[in-house]
């Protein structure tokens, strides 16, 4: 979009505000990054009132263009920016950094043009490659701009990002790396060498536009460029100076998150106030592109059928059932890293390759895309080994505190894989995905209770991570059985159970293996399956507890810490019950999956080794 040149002395009233706003509002909260704001002022004008289209009385209209704050530090001027377009009162940035405010340090998604969490550098690439194919799929004509630092450019995600969105040919893709220079420590890696970014840039295949960020007119007409360029995304490098406008800190090392204090912020203010002249208004700003039309009402989920008895591997009838969701609910998405033919996510390709995002074994983008699909209405599902989402972890953290609606897989999870070895054997994700606020974390055991489970996690509002197996294990749920989260499942139970043994995943069948031998002998015991570890059955498994004796014993595929013995621990440690837990509790090696399970201690004749030792031992005492 061409902007009458006229405006500009509008414009540069936008930056000088952009740049008054930061500096008042961090001095105010006795912290926080002015400098890194005002070297991107220009930017910001330039992108809010030179470029953008959106509604500023609807931000989350879902064909306005949409802007990521990759830069989280630089929040003030992005505050600023909607404080200008009428959003946020101006007298609101006094509250920035308050307990009480959504105005908080880095941006979260708690306001209503924000769709990310952003502050953890190196993410909101990541997430602007999702809102830009999120466009593709609604058919939109929004575009995503992107605003990096010039710091982040050492994290590896960012090159993640750059690579995959060269592969989806995201021309909808605009980001610009605010090239100030000057890192918290010490200078960035390349400097002002503007040449060395445009080299790196180009060698990815992006259409590179170098400019000076901080003139109007050249802000102005990459941003025109990018919009022209088709079939791949462009990167603006702005060469910038850090602490713009204040003479006294531009271009200075060691004013990186320091606010401006007394007399400095006295001659700061003057300074800036004396840049200000010519027109008081803002140019206006359009309204978002039109789109026509709307898809189609999509018929009703019917999940796969089994029949009892038939050895289904749970990560296999979680992409049956992905398939199956997808052509009920066109808000579903699948992305991948190069291993859909081993998590089954290629059933859904197969149905829906519209909608099916490949990355290759990029785990960071692919996770910070399926969170940029989510926050604009995409229901999304990545997944890969489990072991391999750790890689993820920061973003799964960051999409935690954003509340983001996205439905995390892993398969191939603890040392029932076999052979591989440990590189391939999840055994901390549990622990990772239990940390993370509010997510729901569930682990089927059979081929019914994973379709169940894949539809619930849709369903849910909120990030929700299903751990999915690579044996082959029986059906042991009828085909009408009902999964809610936060429930469990009692499979075997008797009046004269001597103990309780709660299993999920492939020790469910290690229990019920057990349970039969120690009949056998004549002990009885009672065999849950633990489906849904977060929120866990707390009723149920007191419950159970009572009536065995106080006898609990919990049997995971994971170590021993955030697991499924936690997990219960927690539900049951309040009334006194104590929990004796198995799990692997060594680094495992390569093996066969039924050797590894009864080396590291999650057989079922570990099992009954311990039911026998703890009814041996007596009534367990109450524990406080």
């Amino acid at each position: 979009m061409s902007i009458d040149r006229s405006t500009f002395p509008a414009l540069r009233n936008v930056a000088t505000r952009l740049r008054i706003e930061s500096v008042r509002a961090t001095s105010r909260a006795g912290s926080g990054h002015p400098t890194s704001c005002c070297s991107a002022a220009e930017i910001m004008a330039a992108l809010f009132f030179g470029q953008m289209r959106f509604d500023p009385r609807d931000p989350g209209h879902e064909d306005n263009d949409r802007f990521v704050l990759s830069k989280g530090h630089a929040a003030p001027v992005l505050y600023a920016a909607w404080v200008e377009a009428g959003v946020i009162g101006r007298g609101e940035l006094a509250t920035l950094r308050e307990i009480g405010s959504d105005l908080e340090g880095h941006p979260t998604p708690r306001l209503p043009f924000v769709d990310v969490a952003t502050g953890s550098l190196g993410q909101g690439i990541c997430a602007a490659v999702g809102i830009a194919l999120n466009a593709r799929r609604i058919g939109s004509a929004y575009r995503t701009y992107v605003l990096l630092g010039d710091g982040e450019s050492a994290e590896g995600s960012v090159w993640e990002a750059a690579q995959a969105a060269v592969a989806f040919r995201l021309d909808n893709l605009c980001a610009i790396t605010d090239v100030n220079a000057l890192g918290q420590s010490r200078a960035t890696q390349w400097a002002h060498d503007l040449a060395a970014y445009e080299r790196r840039w180009r060698a990815f295949g992006w259409h590179v536009v170098v400019i000076d960020g901080h003139d109007l007119g050249a802000v102005l007409d990459a941003l025109d460029e990018a919009a022209g360029t088709a079939g791949r995304p462009t990167m603006i490098l702005a060469r910038t100076v850090k602490g713009k406008g204040v003479s006294f800190a531009e271009g200075l090392d060691g004013w990186h998150g320091k606010p401006f204090k007394g007399a400095d912020l006295d001659r700061a203010l003057q300074e800036l106030d004396g840049q200000l002249g010519g027109p008081a208004g803002n140019p206006p700003i359009p309204g978002p592109p039109a789109r026509a039309g709307r898809p189609a009402a999509a018929p009703a989920l019917r999940l796969p059928a089994y029949e009892l008895g038939d050895r289904v591997a749970t990560r296999e009838a979680y992409g049956a059932a992905l398939a199956a969701l997808g052509a009920s609910d066109p808000r579903v998405v699948a992305l991948d890293a190069d291993v859909k033919n081993s998590t089954f996510s290629d059933r859904f390709e197969q149905q829906h390759p519209d909608r099916f995002y490949q990355t290759g074994i990029a785990e960071q983008v692919m996770v910070g895309a399926a969170l940029g699909l989510a926050s604009r209405g995409a229901i999304p599902f990545p997944s890969t080994f489990a072991a391999f989402l750790t890689r993820a972890a920061d973003f799964i953290r960051m999409g935690g505190i954003g509340n983001v609606n996205v439905k995390l897989a892993g398969s191939h999870a603890g040392v029932s894989i076999g052979e591989d070895g440990p590189s391939q054997m999840a055994l901390e994700d549990l622990a990772m995905m239990r940390a993370v606020p509010g997510c729901v974390v569930l682990y089927p055991c059979d081929a019914v209770s994973t379709s169940a489970l894949v539809a619930a996690a849709a369903a849910h509002d909120g990030m929700t991570y299903l751990r999915t197996s690579r044996p082959k294990t029986p059906v042991v749920y009828a085909a009408d059985e009902g999964f809610p989260i936060g429930g469990s499942k009692t499979l075997r139970q008797s009046a004269s159970d001597a103990a309780t043994v709660v299993a999920a995943g492939v020790t469910v069948f290690e229990a019920l293996a057990a349970c039969e031998t120690l009949a056998e002998t004549g002990v009885r015991i009672r065999v849950i399956d633990a489906y849904s570890l977060q929120p866990i059955d707390a009723d149920a498994l007191v419950s159970a507890a009572r009536a065995t004796g106080d006898r609990l014993i919990t049997v995971e595929d994971h170590y021993a810490a955030g697991g499924l013995g936690d997990a219960v621990s927690d539900a049951v440690s309040p009334h006194g019950i104590a929990v004796h837990r198995l799990a692997v509790r060594d680094v495992p090696r390569s093996g066969k999956p039924a050797e590894l399970l009864d080396r590291f201690g999650i057989s079922s004749r570990r099992i009954v080794a311990a039911v026998t030792a703890l009814v041996d031992a007596g009534p367990q005492p109450a524990t406080t």
